[in-house]
């Protein structure tokens, strides 16, 4: 399939309520085809950059250009992007083929054109046998599917989703985020997603950003924010960290090096360390999966971190351990395992050693 989607740029782009900046000075670009979504707690400025691409919200300087034409000044209708609400905003008086043709009926298609795309669309989200039925009739799922389709229907060439899937229980979450990426392929446009899930982003993404305070942190692929984080906020923010604090430590040479005091020495190989990097700007970062544990006298080798405490809590969660250790130097720290079949849990109390590959063990910002 020729490739679709839009680029979409965004050059410094504010918006502002009074002397309240929702959204700081923001400068992006997403690839034509591309699936980039946006993460951040609650007030981090992701719906309302969302909101400033639609046209629901405009920015209050900047730029927003669509394969290099600024689109910052056009009304929502004029800018030819699709948008998925959380709340499906079917209209519960229309028959679902009346839902999903209604762009096509405003756009003044001929009633063949109009007849054939729509059909063609309920096939594309598999569900083509549901034209003649009533939204209410439907299931969520279902519904999710009718709403990408009626976004969809007209070929634009950049979709906007937010929080598409926030209305779903769990499973039937992780079924549609199958679905969306299927739907994705087929219609081979751009696509920029908001959620709060960071599994979902994550999951789906080919890039994502995590947004804090109105700003983007960092972006980049799922994987590079994961095991490459910026600082303590990406790093606890995507997937959980370890984070343990570091001290300067006097060197003979009259200068200072960063240490992490625990028993025999300082951790191994901080070698993520910038020539910027102080103890106060610093901490170390390890994930939890990243760490195994072993009862009585661990196999460690030069190249492994290891400390050693007592468990606190265990807890068995669809297919892993989790379990908290309170090490000898005071640190709590989050061990996740795959469980295997029939394998015991550790019992509460019990000595551990926790060993991790000094590669894994990463020096990041603070703030």
């Amino acid at each position: 399939m020729a490739e679709r989607g839009a680029r979409l740029t965004l050059v410094d782009l504010e918006k502002t309520y009074g002397t309240f900046t929702a959204l700081r000075r923001t400068n992006l670009q997403i690839e034509p085809g591309e699936f980039f979504s946006l993460i951040g707690p609650s007030g981090s400025g992701k719906t309302t950059l969302l909101g400033a691409v639609a046209g629901f919200s405009p920015a209050s300087r900047g730029r927003i250009e669509i394969d290099g034409t600024d689109i910052s000044s056009m009304p929502p209708f004029m800018r030819n992007i699709g948008m998925v609400f959380q709340n499906y905003a079917l209209f519960p008086h229309m028959s679902v083929f009346e839902n999903v043709a209604f762009p096509l009926k405003l756009r003044k298609l001929p009633a063949a054109e109009v007849k054939q795309r729509t059909q063609a669309m309920l096939a594309t989200v598999r569900l083509p046998d549901v034209g003649h039925r009533m939204p209410s009739q439907l299931s969520g799922g279902q519904q999710q599917r009718i709403a990408l389709a009626r976004a969809a229907v007209y070929s634009p060439r950049m979709l906007l989703m937010d929080e598409p899937l926030g209305a779903l229980d769990k499973n039937l979450r992780e079924e549609m985020q199958f679905e969306i990426k299927a739907f994705h392929r087929k219609v081979d446009a751009t696509v920029l997603y908001v959620t709060h899930d960071q599994d979902e982003a994550a999951a789906m993404s080919d890039r994502l950003a995590i947004m804090n305070g109105g700003e983007i942190v960092q972006h980049g692929t799922p994987r590079d924010l994961y095991e490459h984080p910026r600082n303590a906020f990406v790093a606890c923010f995507l997937g959980s960290a370890n984070l343990i604090d570091v001290t300067a430590k006097p060197q003979a040479s009259g200068g200072q090096s960063l240490h992490v005091p625990i028993k025999g020495g300082a951790l191994k190989a901080l070698d993520t360390m910038s020539g910027t990097a102080t103890a106060a700007n610093s901490v170390v970062c390890i994930r939890p999966e990243s760490i195994r544990i072993e009862t009585g006298t661990p196999a460690v080798s030069e190249d492994d971190n290891t400390l050693e405490g007592r468990i606190l809590d265990a807890v068995y969660t669809a297919g892993m351990f989790r379990y908290q250790v309170e090490t000898d130097q005071g640190a709590v720290m989050t061990v996740r395992l795959p469980s295997v079949r029939q394998s015991d849990m550790l019992p509460m109390s019990a000595r551990v050693s926790l060993i991790w590959p000094a590669a894994a063990t990463l020096l990041i910002n603070k703030e």
